[in-house]
Order: C-alpha cells, then sequence, then structure tokens
C-alpha cells in the first residue's frame, strides 16, 4: 500500500557508515513514495576525543563549525542531515538521575537541529523513525512533535553491556509512547508487545537481487587457494559470534580455507586463529563487493554463539548467503527456526562439524540451490517496508 508522507529516520549508524544498514534500506525504500530526511547521529565528546584524527569526524566538527553544509541531498525525495551540535557523552554516569537530566539537554539540542532542516525542506506533519536510539532519540517525540513516532528494534539492545546500564528502564518507556513499534524478529515483536500492543513482526529485508545477478569473479586474495572454502560475511564481534566453533571448524577441516571477511573486535585479534594456516582474514570490504566474496565459498557460516543479543536477532547476512544458492550452516535460535527448511541448523558446538561435511558434500545442481534462492527472493524491503505502511496507514486514518 503506497502513502504520501514526510518522514523523519534518524538511528544509531550514519549515512556514511561502512557496513551494511537496515536503516538505510528502509530509508530508501520509504523514499519511493515519501520525503525522507535521513538524519546522522549528533556527534559525542568523546567520540571526538578518541577520533578527531578521522576524516568523517573533520566533516561533523566543520559542519558544527558552519564551514560545510550539513543538508546534503542524496537522491530525489532523499536527503541525509549532519546536526549542527556536539551532545555530552554520558553513559559512563552511574546516576540514573544525571543521566536522564542531561540526556534530555542532549535531545533539546539534537531536535533543534533537526527542526533547522525540517524548516530547510518545508517537513510538516511528519512521522518519526526511530531505529533502535534509545538514549538520543528518547525525547525527540515530545520535542518534535511529530504526527506519528514509530520504534524500531532490530536488535536487543539491552543484551549489550553499553546500553543495558541505562537502557533497560529508558527502552522500555520508549517503546512504550511510541505510536507504533516494528521488528524484523517474531523475537522481538514479542519483546516490544510486553511494552506495546501497536508491534508488529514487518520480517526482514535484503537486497538480493544484488547477490543474484553477481559474475563470477573471484577475489584476488581468493584466487589461487586451490581448495574449497568455508566463508563468513560480517563484523567478527566476539559478543555474537563463537570463536571456538570457528577455530574448532578450521581445525577440522585442514583441507579447506575459512575465510573471514569482516572487521575484528580484540578478542578476534587475539584469537589462535591468527597461527591457523588454513584461515584467511581479509579485514573490513566495500559492501559491494561482498557478493563476489560470497560467490566464492563452498559453504557459509554463521556461528553465533547463544546469548540474549543474538537469540532474536535476524541475521540478514543468511539471506544474503541464500540468494546466492549458497549451502549454510548456522546456530539454532529461535529466529533461525524460520529458516530450517533451507539451512543446516546447529544446536551445539559440536554438531558444526558434522554438518559442514553434509554442506561440502552435496549435488552442486541439486534443487536446494534454486529453492534457496527463491526462499531468499520472498525477503525484500518492498515487502517490509509495505507491511509497516500497512499499519502505518491505518493509525494515520484513526
Amino acid at each position: 500500500m503506497d502513502f504520501k508522507n514526510d518522514i523523519i529516520i534518524i538511528g544509531q549508524q550514519p549515512w556514511d557508515t561502512e557496513i551494511g544498514s537496515n536503516c538505510k534500506d528502509i530509508a530508501l525504500e520509504f523514499s519511493k513514495t515519501n520525503r525522507v530526511l535521513y538524519i546522522n547521529s549528533p556527534l559525542d565528546r568523546i567520540t571526538l576525543f578518541r577520533n578527531k584524527n578521522d576524516q568523517k569526524i573533520k566533516k561533523r566538527i566543520n559542519i558544527i563549525k558552519g564551514k560545510e553544509q550539513g543538508l546534503i541531498k542524496i537522491k530525489d525525495n532523499l536527503w541525509n542531515y549532519y546536526p549542527d551540535c556536539m551532545v555530552e557523552s554520558i553513559n559512563w554516569l552511574n546516576s540514573h538521575f544525571l543521566f536522564n537530566l542531561i540526556n534530555r539537554l542532549n535531545n533539546w539540542k539534537f531536535s533543534i537541529s533537526i527542526i533547522k532542516a525540517i524548516k530547510q525542506l518545508g517537513f510538516s506533519n511528519f512521522i518519526l523513525f526511530n531505529d533502535n536510539e534509545i538514549f538520543k532519540g528518547y525525547y525527540l517525540k515530545d520535542l518534535l512533535n511529530p504526527s506519528l513516532s514509530i520504534y524500531y528494534s532490530r536488535d536487543y539492545m539491552i543484551g549489550v553491556d553499553y546500553w543495558r546500564k541505562h537502557g533497560v528502564k529508558l527502552e522500555a518507556r520508549l517503546i512504550a509512547k511510541s505510536d507504533l513499534c516494528f521488528s524484523n524478529s517474531a523475537y522481538l515483536a514479542e519483546y516490544c508487545s510486553s511494552f506495546n500492543q501497536n508491534s508488529f513482526n514487518v520480517g526482514q529485508g535484503c537486497d538480493v537481487q544484488e547477490f543474484i545477478s553477481v559474475n563470477n569473479d573471484v577475489p584476488d586474495e581468493l584466487r589461487d587457494i586451490g581448495r574449497k572454502t568455508i566463508g563468513y560475511v560480517g563484523s567478527l564481534n566476539s559478543e555474537r559470534l563463537d570463536i571456538q566453533v570457528i577455530e574448532q571448524i578450521a581445525d577440522s577441516f585442514p583441507e579447506c580455507m575459512v575465510v573471514l571477511v569482516g572487521p575484528e573486535d580484540q578478542q578476534f585479534k587475539v584469537s589462535r586463529l591468527h597461527d591457523s594456516q588454513n584461515v584467511i582474514f581479509t579485514g573490513l570490504k566495500p559492501v559491494d563487493v561482498l557478493p563476489a566474496y560470497i560467490n566464492s565459498f563452498d559453504v557459509c557460516i554463521n556461528p553465533q554463539i547463544l546469548n540474549k543479543i543474538t537469540i532474536g536477532n535476524y541475521p540478514r547476512k543468511i539471506d544474503e548467503y541464500l540468494a546466492m544458492g549458497k549451502a549454510v550452516v548456522a546456530t539454532k535460535t529461535k529466529t533461525m527456526e524460520f529458516f530450517a527448511d533451507f539451512v543446516y541448523l546447529a544446536d551445539t558446538a559440536d554438531a558444526y562439524v558434522p554438518l559442514i561435511r553434509l554442506a561440502l558434500a552435496e549435488d552442486k545442481a541439486n534443487d536446494s540451490i534454486l529453492a534457496r534462492k527463491a526462499f531468499a527472493l520472498t525477503h525484500t524491503w518492498q515487502e517490509s517496508v509495505k507491511k509497516m505502511s500497512k499499519e502505518i496507514v491505518k493509525i494515520l486514518k484513526v
């Protein structure tokens, strides 16, 4: 269902992020029938201190000083805005009272900056869409007075130490005071519905066409391997991935190469995977070359560690793997049960090795490849945003 409106999107990931982003994809889809203003999170003082020589930070400082324009047109109906304010870094505060006091001030500064962009674009009766920004977006419904406020839950944020400290109370209140809540998994929809009855699972989108239509070029660093590959694409984050399972895979398949594509956290950097002769770390790669890496894998893996962060997480990489017809072995979670007919699910760490052996032995011409591709094609941003639009129209008509 199409509808035309002005939509303001805030979230944790800026438009110039180097990784895939649900929020950006949603903004692009919404902009096909609406005017959309995508707002980067405001610069905070600790980020400035730690990254003052980063070109992205320098750009933000120039905008705050008035040396550059913060409002940039991305395409028809879509703009990106760099706030011309700096907010205080306050998560270290132990006092909830002080945190809330300064967070209100941060939100006020942020809202004043957003209003400048609203006036410049002539937005009115706009929808406010908040992508998991618990702190800097907490008071924006009150300060901006949108016609409709939406909270989008794509991760169990309070499972992460940073967000848990003050977020346990604030996220519940933010969900409760939002007009609508959307999530990308049944688990997160159930979580949101405990605070707001207008909570809906709108599924996960994926730009699968980019993966289906990829050519057969193999990345240079993988071209001369000469053996089968077991690969992973995404952030190498020890809070989400089981390093020991990956080590076990590398040890159990010395005849294969284990290829890990993505940025590493400190735990991965010091893991014994770096001592393995059959493990390749490629580092961060541009989003547009990731299909070529996935296409070169014989088996794709997603060895998630089971915790509060991952149990309800919808890993979009699974759709990307399946869109290329790849055999996939992944940790069994509540959300991954949705993929049970198309993915080998490991319910224990030890189950990975025999399941990978099965996946490697697959007939590459079998019907499973076509079935995987067809299944992935049903998970598009068009379908996800269509579900959102249906609920938005219902609320706006009341």
